[in-house]
C-alpha cells in the first residue's frame, strides 16, 4: 500500500512538473507520438520523459527486488496493446492524459473518457475471468 501511495504521488508530481515546465499535458500516448515524429528540442523533452518512465521501472525492480511479470502470453499482450493504441486514438488521449491530467483540470471530455475506460475494463475482466475462464490469477 505504501508503494502505491508513493507511486501515485510521484505520478502527480511528474505530471505537474511536465505541465509547469512545458505547458503540455503528460499524456503518454501523445508524448510517445511526439518522440517518434517530432524534431528538435520538443522531441528530446519527450524522449527524456519516456526514459524517465523506463528508468523508474528499473529503479523499482532494483530497490524492491520485484520484477513485475505478466501472467498472459506475449501474443495476447501484443494484441491488447494494439487495442489500447486504437482506443487511445479514438478517445483523443490515454488513461494518463485523461485520468491524471484531464480529471485534475475538471475536463468533462476526460470524465467521460475515464468512465468509459473503467466500465470497459470491468466488463473485460469479468468476461475474461468468469465467462471465458481464460485467466485466473495465481
Amino acid at each position: 500500500m505504501l508503494l502505491a501511495l508513493i507511486g501515485g504521488a510521484l505520478i502527480g508530481l511528474s505530471a505537474s512538473l511536465y505541465w509547469s515546465l512545458n505547458r503540455k499535458i503528460a499524456g503518454i500516448s501523445g508524448i510517445l507520438g511526439g518522440a517518434l515524429f517530432l524534431r528538435g528540442r520538443e522531441r528530446w523533452v519527450r524522449v527524456l520523459f519516456l526514459l524517465g518512465l523506463f528508468g523508474s521501472g528499473l529503479g523499482f525492480a532494483r530497490f524492491t527486488n520485484r520484477v513485475p511479470a505478466p501472467d498472459l502470453p506475449l501474443l495476447a499482450l501484443a494484441f491488447a496493446g494494439l487495442l489500447v493504441g486504437f482506443g487511445t486514438r479514438m478517445s483523443g488521449g490515454c488513461t494518463s492524459g485523461h485520468g491524471v491530467c484531464g480529471l485534475s483540470r475538471r475536463s468533462p471530455r476526460s470524465f467521460v473518457a475515464v468512465l468509459t475506460f473503467m466500465v470497459t475494463a470491468g466488463v473485460t475482466v469479468f468476461v475474461v475471468r468468469h465467462l471465458l475462464k481464460l485467466w485466473v490469477p495465481t
